[in-house]
């Protein structure tokens, strides 16, 4: 079954212009959902906002637009959580065509708050959560995740061991020296999880160098580094396929990607070995 994504990778408007972000999103998705599109992916923490005390909310327009145009959008927000220590959750959150409370990522890596905190872009106290939900669509099982998260290859695995096989990844800015590697981690994540990895990112002027993409196991099936809305059909059923079948000695002549990465591969009674603290967490014991 073809499903379409739609990818806006849109020149912003930065902080303390943000707000203006929310119409833009809207019409993307308004654009998308003429093309036919079964999800709308937008950038990190756009259409926003991207500071702490949060000046709006952008979630009942994004309700609104999923709803009445019959498709899901991938937006990026945050969660106040104190405005008097401005402290807040980063979101990845997934609008659905029902018109119900949309799904919600809520960032776990790194541990907080340096990572926002007092930036050209960014400017709040962000918090790590705990949590890695998947969600059922008619289209297939959705997995959320964030940015510099994909330097982070737990978070993933953990999305795509609970059977995610779409995984929304949205970035934040121009990846600078990081360009390259980020681009091979993307690609990477959807190797080692037989997944399908979307993402991409703000750009604030048409210098500036972009970063969307999508990566199935087998092949980078798209990549732009240019602002605008971008289509892509993708198909489920090879993932699918990959992740019901096993590895053996012959499947190099017609595998791209290795099979029963998620099944075959494992050792569950190596957990315990593989996950052991680190030497400082330990020495701190």
């Amino acid at each position: 079954m073809s499903i379409t994504i739609a990818i806006a990778q849109p020149i912003s408007h930065a902080p303390p212009g943000d707000e203006a972000n929310v119409a833009d999103a809207v019409a993307y998705v308004e654009r998308a959902a003429e093309q036919g599109a079964d999800f709308c992916v937008l950038p990190e923490s756009y259409p926003g906002p991207w500071r702490m005390p949060a000046t709006f909310d952008p979630t009942e327009q994004m309700v609104d637009v999923a709803r009445r145009c019959g498709l899901y959008v991938q937006y990026g927000s945050l969660e106040p959580i104190d405005d008097g220590s401005r402290t807040a959750h980063a979101l990845t959150v997934l609008a659905r065509p029902s018109g119900d409370d949309p799904w919600v990522y809520r960032r776990t890596h790194p541990p907080g708050p340096w990572i926002y905190t007092g930036g050209k872009y960014w400017d709040f106290e962000y918090v790590a959560a705990d949590d890695y939900p998947v969600f059922d669509t008619e289209h297939g099982r959705v997995g959320l995740a964030l940015c510099s998260e994909v330097y982070m290859p737990e978070v993933t695995r953990a999305l795509a061991l609970r059977g995610a096989e779409l995984i929304l990844m949205p970035a934040g800015v121009d990846k600078q020296a990081l360009w390259a590697s980020w681009r091979n981690l993307i690609w990477s994540r959807a190797i080692e999880n037989l997944a399908i990895v979307v993402t991409t990112q703000n750009m604030f002027s048409h210098a500036q160098r972009g970063l969307a993409m999508v990566a199935a196991p087998e092949e980078i099936l798209f990549e732009s580094t240019a602002s605008g809305l971008f289509f892509v059909d993708i198909d489920l059923g090879r993932l699918r396929e990959l992740r019901a079948s096993e590895d053996t000695v012959e499947s190099i002549s017609h595998q791209a990607a290795k099979a029963g990465v998620l099944s075959q591969w494992q050792r569950p009674e190596l957990h315990d070995t593989i996950f052991m603290p680190c030497p400082a967490a330990r020495r701190g014991n």
